[in-house]
């Protein structure tokens, strides 16, 4: 049976802290819809938290969208990737992309992200 992809809060982002560590110690990561910013963690497993800006994505109809697509992106993934902390940040254009746009870049981006860090 097949290890079951779970977002538990473990995996998550959680204290404004957190997210000023990856900002402060982070590498950048740049595709056309995404920036991601990641940094080593103290912690056993990847950890992922959002940051998208109504100011890049207007409607919360997109941003909802956009948040579902990292959320499921990253469940797959979570278990391949080094003990970092990952910020996602959108861009300009995210809103316009879809699922399957943003899907294959975050999947590039994971594996850039496996390599590097």
């Amino acid at each position: 049976m097949a290890q079951q992809a779970t977002f538990p809060r473990a995996a998550r982002l959680l204290r404004p802290s957190q997210y000023r560590a990856v900002f402060a110690h982070g590498e950048k990561f740049v595709c056309d819809g995404f920036v991601i910013i990641a940094a080593a963690n103290g912690e056993d497993r990847a950890r992922l938290g959002l940051a998208l800006a109504k100011r890049r994505i207007r409607r919360a109809v997109d941003r909802s969208r956009v948040k579902r697509v990292v959320r499921e992106s990253f469940r797959y993934v979570r278990a391949d990737l080094p003990a970092t902390d990952i910020v996602v940040l959108a861009r300009n254009r995210t809103a316009t992309m879809d699922n399957a746009m943003l899907t294959a870049q975050l999947a590039r981006v994971w594996r850039r992200l496996a390599r590097s860090v």
